[in-house]
This record gives structure tokens, C-alpha cells and sequence, in this order.
């Protein structure tokens, strides 16, 4: 099964948040065969948020919500069960490099269209 890791940092080191060095031990997770991709965000300010008012598309700029942590990227991992997606999840929030880690299922199934 396919769960997604949501990696949230702390909105006031946002502004600090530059392309880096990965630590090491992060690195060697995101490179295990459990680990099918991930990526890093820009800040919560480079987001543009779309709603529906009086059927009609209104973009904002921002992020969706005002919050004192933000979305900061996503691991996506394979795991038989919760339990081996909590470990990889752990083990990431062990390393001390977020704020939060929110471990959710992959919803699987075929997309219709085009």
C-alpha cells in the first residue's frame, strides 16, 4: 500500500528556508526501495490558491490558510500496513528536520478521462 508523508516545517522558518545540503541520514531514507519519491516546496507565500465563489474560479495569492506551520513537501513510501509507514515517518522526525509529519494512506485507484 501507498501512504504519503506530509512534511510540515514552522511558518517562521520559512524565511529561511534556501536550497541546502540534505543531512546525511535523511538522504539515506529518501534513497531506500521503500521510498518511491518526495519533494521539497517552495514557502507557503509562492502558492496560489483557486476557489469556487458564485461559480466562478477566484485565485488568491497565498497559501490556502494562515497557520503557524506549512506544507513543506511529501515522501511518498510503500508499506504493507500503517505501522511500516509510521516507522519511516519516525525515523524521519527523529532526524529533527520538521515540525510535523502527517502519514496518510494513498487513495488507489484509476483516474478517468483524457
Amino acid at each position: 500500500m501507498k501512504y504519503v508523508l506530509l512534511n510540515y516545517t514552522k511558518a517562521e522558518t520559512a524565511g529561511e528556508r534556501r536550497p541546502r545540503e540534505m543531512h546525511p541520514a535523511v538522504a539515506a531514507v529518501l534513497e531506500r526501495p521503500d521510498v518511491s519519491g518526495w519533494v521539497r516546496l517552495q514557502p507557503a507565500e509562492s502558492a496560489t490558491t483557486l476557489r469556487l465563489e458564485s461559480r466562478k474560479v477566484l485565485l488568491t495569492d497565498g497559501p490556502f490558510v494562515d497557520s503557524k506551520e506549512f506544507l513543506a513537501g511529501l515522501i511518498l513510501v510503500e508499506a504493507e500496513n500503517l505501522d511500516g509507514a509510521l516507522a519511516v515517518a519516525a525515523e524521519l522526525q527523529e532526524l529533527d528536520v520538521t515540525a510535523a509529519i502527517e502519514v496518510r494512506p494513498v487513495l488507489e485507484q484509476e483516474l478517468g478521462g483524457a
